[in-house]
């Protein structure tokens, strides 16, 4: 716990990781805490027609109580992430503790705490740390759930708080459900009833919890719910025709670096996952809801969207957990019902361990390809058909292999000590590398502008936390973004130059063309691209001088 608050707090105003980045979109902070920064600076949720607090409504609540503590700023804003990455910690090693033993929770909690994709979405003010906390607070209430009733009720609410701190934990909340009603079939077949009314307990916290959050929060506001929910993000974001969906299948672990970053104990939690099956209805609930919580979250992305780094995180905290209670507390790969298995009956497995060696292979062969798709699709392929072959043809001595092979506590805490320092030395790369350009250009903007002062963009909402402008936030049909050419009351414009005019979004695009009577009021170094040399301009809509008496236009390429 002390190496994990070090982790998140050093450096906290500090630019995230932009070369190689981890997918964390520092402007995106500032458009996501804005109902809470309203709250907080003018009283009002709601000033303009961005409202992620229908998204978002328990993120967006606890960003509030921060700025209302300790004031609006960026260190204030990442508070609430680093609070949740810490608790997060503690949970998955208390939980899997709980599963496994001491030595499987203390490495658990060590995977967790160092892992580096991890500690730098801990530090960044947006929603998935938050999400994926809740999401371990029900994992570890569902593991106690035994113990206590109310254990069992607390894991239905806190997988409803990650729902509604954001949409992307459906996933969780049906594998909870799931497994409750698993578990209430296999009591019912045993007859012993102690399981059953855990199973009840669960499920009726989801429901109590659902109801609650019908009469409160979500009917009361059902129009923006639906719309922010549904039409912005589900109907306006990705398309759902086979052609798509088999691109997101292809893409999944070539894509982005998490897998790559994390492949070790990825190898550990997928092979202990897949051979889980073998003894599906006699495994520990938490560690059964733990492979629910890989497999069902992995689907979700399938189907819906894996563009974007970030959706990732929430496999990290169960990968680490997977990989903890097979190291420290099993000190086997599989348990000795594998070795039972026949070929024929490890054949109904076939698309899971085929999809499984596609993700590990794809996690190692895209460094030789680094953001080529085509290459690393065709050759993780072929290496995921080999070795799913291989699998099939050495069946009877691998399932044996398995289940025999064993290694020593020390051994494990060796591997892990290791892996852990790894990730440490990431962190340390990127420490000494460091950069405070966008807090900077944050100060410097609240220099040049009064307080109040409208401003059109959405990177003006991702520097708009030290300082107080009131940014006006434009997203692609919604937003701001029915009137976007027709506020001659907003004076000032803020976006990219650099890499390329409107690098945020193509929106800002339409608003530039719509003032043609424009001038470049300022430039502000920030930092999101890998060359670490970008710049976001002031420019005044209705014309105006530089600083130094000359007038200015927007600079630099446009965006392809």
């Amino acid at each position: 716990m002390a190496v994990a608050l070090v982790l998140r707090v050093l450096f906290l105003t500090a630019d995230p990781p932009w070369n190689p980045t981890v997918g964390v979109v520092w402007h995106d902070e500032g458009a996501w805490t804005h109902n809470a920064r309203n709250r907080a600076l003018w009283g009002q949720w709601s000033l303009d027609a961005w409202n992620p607090l229908y998204i978002a409504p328990v993120f967006t609540g606890l960003e509030f109580l921060s700025f209302s503590v300790f004031g609006v700023g960026l260190w204030q804003a990442r508070l609430v992430s680093v609070v949740a990455g810490l608790a997060s910690v503690l949970l998955v090693a208390s939980g899997a503790r709980r599963v496994a033993g001491t030595t499987a929770g203390l490495l658990a909690g060590a995977l967790v705490a160092t892992n580096y994709v991890y500690v730098m979405y801990n530090r960044a003010a947006l929603m998935e740390s938050t999400m994926t906390t809740f999401i371990v607070m029900a994992w570890y209430c569902y593991v106690r759930a035994k113990e206590r009733l109310l254990w069992g009720a607390a894991a239905g609410v806190c997988a409803l708080l990650a729902f509604f701190t954001k949409a992307a934990a459906a996933f969780f909340v049906a594998a909870l459900a799931m497994d409750a009603l698993l578990t209430w079939w296999l009591d019912h077949r045993s007859g012993s009833g102690e399981s059953r009314r855990t199973a009840l307990a669960v499920l009726g916290g989801l429901g109590a919890g659902g109801v609650v959050a019908l009469a409160v929060f979500v009917g009361p506001n059902w129009a923006d719910y639906q719309f922010y929910n549904w039409q912005m993000s589900v109907t306006r974001k990705p398309s759902y025709d086979l052609r798509s969906i088999v691109d997101r299948v292809a893409w999944f672990p070539v894509l982005h670096d998490i897998f790559t970053r994390t492949w070790p104990i990825l190898v550990v939690a997928a092979i202990a996952a897949l051979t889980a099956l073998a003894r599906w209805s006699r495994l520990h609930a938490g560690e059964r809801l733990l492979v629910w919580w890989i497999a069902l979250g992995a689907l979700e992305l399938l189907v819906h969207d894996v563009g974007n780094e970030r959706r990732f995180l929430f496999f990290i905290p169960a990968v680490a957990a997977l990989a903890g209670i097979t190291l420290g507390g099993r000190l086997a790969m599989a348990g000795p019902e594998l070795a039972r298995i026949s070929r024929r009956r490890a054949a109904l497995a076939l698309p899971a361990i085929g999809f499984a060696c596609y993700v590990l292979a794809g996690g190692i062969v895209r460094v030789f390809h680094l953001y080529e798709i085509r290459p690393n699709v065709r050759l993780a392929a072929a290496l995921a058909v080999t070795a799913t072959a291989v699998v099939y043809l050495c069946w009877p001595r691998l399932s044996t292999w398995l289940s025999t092979e064993r290694w020593t506590p020390r051994a494990a805490v060796a591997l892990v000590a290791l892996l852990c320092a790894s990730d440490v030395v990431q962190y340390a790369q990127w420490a000494s590398g460091r950069t405070y350009k966008n807090v900077a250009a944050s100060r410097q903007l609240g220099e040049w502008l009064p307080a109040d002062t409208l401003v059109h963009g959405k990177l003006a909402n991702g520097l708009a936390l030290e300082n107080r402008i009131r940014p006006i936030f434009v997203g692609r049909g919604f937003g701001n973004y029915e009137d976007r050419k027709a506020r001659d009351d907003v004076r000032y414009i803020l976006t990219y130059v650099t890499p390329c005019v409107g690098y945020e979004g193509p929106v800002i695009n339409d608003v530039i063309a719509a003032y043609p009577e424009r001038r470049v009021l300022a430039t502000f170094d920030v930092a999101e691209t890998p060359s670490g040399r970008d710049r976001a301009a002031l420019i005044e809509k209705s014309g105006g001088r530089q600083p130094d008496g000359r007038p200015g236009d927007v600079v630099g390429r446009a965006c392809d």
